[in-house]
């Protein structure tokens, strides 16, 4: 069964919603992998749009996809743009004023989320996976806590974001001026000095128009040759950054969750 569902989040003070498919009853449930979605995203687009359930329907793992940011704040500023503030969060703990109190969207998904899967659903094996903005979230917190997710991948993910437009706006607004403090959210300085015990799963449109400046897939694949990590990345001719393409190979993904699950 589909569900679409809302909580109090202890680290954004906020109400948040997510969306969650539970392929059988939920005493069953041993596991869960989490979908961090995209710019301009909602806990409905994956759900909807992806096809995960049909191959996540006789095993007992559920999957949950979190809204992307709180909502209705009322912070200056904050929805203005597509790519800042509201259905942009880009996962990180904000430490700016105007953001400082809500956005902790990384204590979000570590504590809250983490805690949901195991106290209400009793899934307490998790892996992580995320698209574009939720495939940089994806990565860096997967990265960070190897010890609570089992393996990582990423649709079309914002791998090296101290070095790109949306990452450096973002960052900036949320993090300020600083740009060393910004290296515990970009995957590509991560890989400096943690590994995930996994290979790490990415695919890769190459029609993508974000492919060549925001997205800098190659300087992940550079960073993980260069640092240790184990990866695997399929980049595919024709594919765009859309949930066609994401649909088109999210199976893959799930499978090679399900196998670390298991």
């Amino acid at each position: 069964m589909t569900y679409f569902c809302e909580h109090d989040a202890p680290s954004t003070k906020t109400k948040m919603k997510f969306s969650c498919f539970l392929p059988c009853d939920v005493a069953e449930i041993d596991s869960a992998i989490i979908w961090l979605s995209g710019l301009t995203c909602t806990e409905e687009n994956f759900i909807t749009k992806a096809g995960a359930q049909n191959h996540l329907k006789k095993t007992k793992t559920m999957i949950i996809c979190p809204d992307t940011s709180p909502r209705g704040l009322d912070i200056p500023g904050a929805d203005e743009d597509y790519d800042f503030g509201t259905g942009a969060s880009f996962y990180v703990n904000a430490t700016t004023d105007a953001y400082k109190t809500n956005y902790q969207m990384d204590d979000y998904v570590v504590k809250d989320l983490i805690n949901l899967l195991k106290d209400d659903f009793g899934a307490d094996k998790i892996s992580i996976t995320g698209h574009s903005m939720g495939g940089h979230g994806a990565l860096t917190l997967g990265l960070r806590n190897p010890d609570i997710f089992r393996s990582v991948s990423a649709f079309s993910p914002i791998v090296n974001p101290i070095n790109c437009p949306w990452g450096q706006k973002a960052l900036a607004g949320y993090l300020g001026a600083d740009k060393e403090n910004w290296k515990e959210y970009d995957a590509c300085e991560l890989l400096k000095e943690h590994k995930h015990q996994c290979a790490i799963l990415i695919d890769q449109g190459l029609d993508d128009n974000f492919y060549p400046e925001q997205l800098l897939t190659d300087n992940f694949v550079k960073a993980a040759k260069d640092h240790g990590q184990e990866i695997v990345v399929n980049k595919r001719a024709g594919y765009d950054h859309s949930y066609y393409f994401i649909a088109s190979f999210i199976k893959n993904h799930i499978d090679f969750h399900l196998k670390a699950l298991r």
